[in-house]
């Protein structure tokens, strides 16, 4: 981590994920989503004051009168990115949100994913985090597939980029070779240290660039602008006071 600003791993993941929100695009995040919601924010704040925000789950930032409108919206081909909080995520680029062990007798039930598997299909641009970056998280494959990295031939599917953020490195989906690599290793952090921590292969074949580094000007933003809109907008009040510290 980015030791520089003392930053919370929720902060670190937020200035990150929040690059990925562009200009003039329709970016969203389901609910119980703090990190995607901050980063969200963030991003329309430092670099894309045009940008269209869905948070579910938020007071200010559900333009839709039911769940069903916010699928519908993304099928419909309007929803440009969307960030996914997986359990587990494998080298083929498949999600589980759902169970750890046999799906029959799990040792570990999860909530699931409420349509997550189908915006995985439907959004072009896929931003899956992490708050750890261990062999628990980064699997060669899934116990259970949530969310598919691969369509089937002949299939329709709409996604074009998949990031993967963590505390410790970026890692990126190759859509030609249909596997996971290694985009950037974070601050603070080795290339040694990410292939220790994850299940497989990477795709390492020469020099891999470090994740541009976060700015005073990121974190500045994010602890007075972000923060103090969080709070008086009620979207995320409470987490918010915990996990983004205080100018």
């Amino acid at each position: 981590m980015t030791s520089d600003f003392d930053l919370t791993t929720e902060e670190h993941l937020a200035i990150l994920m929040s690059r990925k929100v562009q200009d003039w695009e329709t970016s969203a995040c389901g609910a119980l989503s703090f990190i995607p919601a901050t980063a969200l924010l963030l991003g329309r704040e430092m670099r894309a004051p045009n940008a269209e925000i869905i948070i579910l789950g938020s007071r200010d930032y559900v333009p839709f009168v039911s769940g069903k409108d916010f699928h519908f919206l993304a099928q419909r081909g309007q929803l440009d990115l969307f960030f996914i909080s997986a359990i587990e995520i494998d080298w083929h680029g498949n999600f589980n949100l759902h169970v750890i062990g046999d799906r029959d007798e799990p040792d570990v039930l999860m909530p699931g994913q409420y349509g997550t598997g189908m915006l995985y299909y439907a959004v072009p641009r896929i931003v899956m985090f992490r708050t750890e970056h261990t062999r628990r998280t980064f699997v060669e494959q899934v116990n259970y597939i949530s969310g598919a990295g691969t369509s089937p031939e002949g299939v329709t599917r709409r996604t074009k980029e998949v990031t993967v953020v963590t505390p410790m490195a970026v890692l990126n989906f190759n859509q030609e070779t249909r596997l996971m690599e290694l985009g950037s290793v974070n601050e603070g952090h080795s290339v040694d240290e990410v292939i220790e921590n994850t299940g497989f292969d990477l795709g390492i074949e020469g020099p891999v660039e470090t994740t541009p580094p976060i700015t005073e000007e990121e974190v500045h933003t994010l602890r007075n602008a972000v923060k103090a809109h969080m709070i008086e907008s009620e979207t995320y009040p409470d987490l918010a006071a915990r996990f983004i510290k205080s100018p």
